[in-house]
């Protein structure tokens, strides 16, 4: 009876372990799929903080790009307000020299017409005073016709050309046209007016001849 109940001890130990054997290999089973979760969640999120860093880099690397962009088209910009400005400061130093270029040829061209001009008015003079000094019942018609002729003809082409006769007798007193030799007293004119004139003169382009 002894060794049966011996036999009968053994046996249920045996089922013991084998119970806890089957029972351990169960909860191992049970316990590796999450650690093979834990692997694969890990692995995700491994692969989404590389490709996080990734596209961050990219921004920095586009922010970059961006900047060196942006100071490139600020210094051309600079560059393109300099070249205008200049370009400007030389056109109106161009349009300045044309005038001033333009004004030196008129005054030399005034200069060189009131020069010849000068040396003709005394022959112009003389004339006028020819025909003044002729009689009308005494002298030839003829001669004071042919001198009168070329009177006329003198005064045409210093017309022609821009010369004017600057009006003084009965026209009040200016200074900037007439040249004052005498001052008389007469109540029958009034203040600052020429009573006599001795001398024609003459002007061209605002230029007293």
């Amino acid at each position: 009876m002894s060794e049966k109940f011996n036999n009968n001890l053994e046996q249920t130990n045996q089922d013991v372990n084998e119970c806890s054997g089957e029972a351990e290999s169960a909860v191992e089973k049970e316990t590796e799929p999450p650690k093979e979760a834990d692997s694969v969640e890990n692995a995700d999120s491994a692969k989404e903080a590389d490709s996080g860093g990734e596209a961050y880099g990219e921004q920095d690397k586009l922010k970059s790009e961006l900047e060196k962009i942006k100071n490139a088209l600020e210094c051309k910009t600079r560059e393109c307000e300099e070249y205008f400005e200049r370009l400007q400061r030389i056109a109106a130093e161009y349009d300045n020299f044309k005038k001033r270029t333009q004004k030196e040829k008129e005054s030399l061209y005034i200069d060189a017409v009131s020069d010849v001009v000068s040396a003709f008015l005394p022959v112009l003079d003389n004339l006028e005073r020819a025909l003044n000094a002729i009689p009308d019942d005494t002298a030839p018609k003829s001669l004071k016709d042919g001198v009168e002729m070329v009177f006329k003809q003198l005064k045409e082409v210093f017309s022609d050309i821009g010369v004017e006769e600057i009006k003084a007798l009965n026209e009040p007193f200016d200074p900037r046209l007439h040249n004052a030799v005498m001052h008389v007293e007469d109540d029958a004119y009034g203040p600052n007016t020429i009573v006599e004139e001795f001398q024609k003169g003459y002007i061209y382009k605002d230029r007293v001849i």
